[in-house]
């Protein structure tokens, strides 16, 4: 973020939260005022809704005041909502508790009268404080307090988020300097205004949309102005992050890895030379009996096989490539001059997923290849992934590991395994809820995604616990890394309404040493975790192989 945008940002912060302070005063008056006439009502139930009003307006303040940086007020408020809850709800109300309330009330609002100048002083950013590492989002969102409460969220996530108001200063923020993605929370006429924007630019930028409707109409209007997501109220905000992180982790994501067999070498290599010059990643195949070598070496994400070749079918190889259960995911679309759509047919009922026919143009061919890889990424990602936090699922990572604990014997580079654990976190999951708990484990999620190398694996192991695999990596330099995670993951201030807290992790770590299968690296780096959790938690250790 330029200093200029930021400075625009700061300024509409601080006019929020001076606007906030200016109806802090007036709030507190109104509190006392239905507190004295609560006081006077005699009839029971003409007391009932005086209390339910002064305990949505309490609840109300508690919600909204800590985002703009009024702490303290924000706690109180909840405490007296605490109150008025346990009054409402008990089965003979007491007068002895209303009394407390009321006397609590004035109490507080005279204390906040007297010291007004420190419960309505501002937190200002530190200038010197760099900006955060993750992506730009910029949030357009007309109800400021709701914006604000995004925006920390979101932040929370690892996210650099800016609100903006209106359309007008989003345009211009855009124009200054193009954010990662946008975030719009609008009616569906407004969207046009964002459509224009979109088509302002050289590239639409990605687009999630959080609309009033779920009908026909209104995903329509979001789809015309680019949205990727489509999102009703109330928010699911970890569905939405969970989104942007599909649609930020495809943008930035290595390029496809594309295997032709085919025995024309000339053709095979005009093919390759064009998805190449499309940023794909292309090997090529004459021999087939090389198959299983090449597909476990590449790994490919599609398969383009010749139909007819000497020696072998395509429709042979192709059935060869789906006895294997890890190449399931993996499309086979066979690339062919055979017209006859009966054989096409024939040939994808045995195996096979599509059938794009010779001769094919250069931009078709690349347009083919690219949507069917794009699409079977996103739906290897989707079922290889854990719906909360976007890392692999636990069978995901433990085959992971196995990989590069296989590939560390042969190269004879030292591999590290990692495991980590939250502390306390069922006290998390206890004291601020299993949304906030949720928050927590998607933030210490992107904080390993951004800390962490391409070439390094994560998972999510079961419930707060994580492995991560790091090849070509000593015990000592993970050590270096997970310190570095630990510490900047127990700086981060998690949101629980008004509250906020903070958690601690706990890891071990384990070498390989040339002969120790997958499994005792796991038991082994397990252990480290236990050392750690036994020795006051919050720490990370090596352990040797077991």
């Amino acid at each position: 973020m330029n200093d200029s945008a930021g400075e625009t940002l700061r300024g509409q912060l601080q006019a929020l939260n001076e606007k906030f302070a200016e109806r802090v005063s007036e709030e507190l008056a109104e509190l006392q005022r239905r507190a004295e006439q609560l006081l006077q009502a005699r009839e029971h139930e003409q007391r009932r809704q005086l209390m339910l009003d002064l305990h949505e307006r309490l609840h109300r303040l508690a919600g909204t005041a800590g985002t703009f940086g009024f702490n303290q007020l924000g706690q109180q408020a909840r405490r007296l909502e605490r109150r008025t809850d346990q009054w409402l709800e008990a089965a003979k109300p007491s007068g002895q508790v209303l009394n407390e309330i009321v006397q609590a009330i004035r109490q507080w609002v005279t204390d906040s009268q007297e010291a007004a100048p420190v419960c309505l002083l501002i937190e200002q950013p530190d200038p010197h404080e760099p900006p955060p590492a993750g992506s730009r989002i910029y949030l357009l969102k007309q109800d400021p307090v709701a914006g604000q409460q995004m925006c920390v969220t979101l932040g929370d996530f690892g996210y650099e988020v800016l609100l903006f108001l209106d359309v007008a200063s989003l345009r211009t923020a855009v124009e200054t300097q193009l954010p990662d993605a946008l975030i719009v929370s609008l009616n569906d006429g407004e969207l046009d205004a964002i459509r224009a924007v979109q088509q302002s630019l050289e590239s639409p930028l990605p687009l999630l949309v959080i609309g009033h409707r779920v009908d026909f109409n209104s995903q329509l209007a979001a789809v015309r102005a680019g949205a990727r997501g489509y999102f009703t109220r109330p928010l699911d905000i970890t569905r939405l992050e969970n989104s942007l992180e599909n649609i930020l982790n495809l943008q930035s994501s290595e390029p496809y890895r594309v295997l032709i067999i085919d025995d024309d070498d000339d053709l095979a290599a005009r093919y390759s030379l064009v998805l190449r010059n499309s940023q794909m990643q292309v090997q090529t195949l004459n021999d087939p009996s090389q198959l299983f070598e090449v597909m476990r070496a590449f790994d490919p994400e599609m398969v383009l096989l010749d139909m007819n070749m000497p020696d072998f079918t395509g429709i042979e190889l192709a059935q060869m490539i789906r006895l294997n259960d890890e190449w399931l995911r993996v499309p086979i679309i066979y690339l062919s001059a055979e017209t006859d759509i009966n054989r096409q047919m024939a040939a994808m009922l045995k195996a096979g997923d599509d059938f794009i026919t010779k001769p094919i143009s250069d931009n078709a061919l690349t347009a083919a290849v690219f949507s069917r890889v794009q699409r079977a990424r996103s739906l290897s990602m989707a079922l290889a992934r854990d719906s909360l936090t976007g890392l692999l699922k636990h069978a995901d990572i433990k085959e992971q590991v196995a990989l590069e604990v296989e590939r560390a014997l042969r190269s004879g580079k030292p591999t590290s395994v990692v495991m980590l654990d939250l502390d306390h976190f069922k006290q998390v999951n206890d004291q601020y809820g299993h949304a906030a708990g949720d928050n927590v484990i998607r933030s210490l999620a992107n904080l390993m995604r951004q800390r962490l190398r391409r070439i390094d694996s994560i998972g999510r192991y079961g419930g707060e616990e994580f492995v991560a695999v790091l090849p070509d990596c000593p015990a000592e330099q993970a050590k270096h890394i997970f310190d570095e995670i630990r510490t900047r993951f127990a700086a981060l201030i998690f949101h629980a309404g008004a509250r906020t807290f903070s958690v601690t992790l706990s890891a071990g770590i384990c070498e390989t040493d040339g002969q120790s299968s997958a499994g005792a690296l796991l038991e082994s780096a397990d252990q480290g975790l236990y050392v750690a959790k036994h020795n006051g938690r919050d720490q990370v250790r090596i352990a040797p192989v077991r």
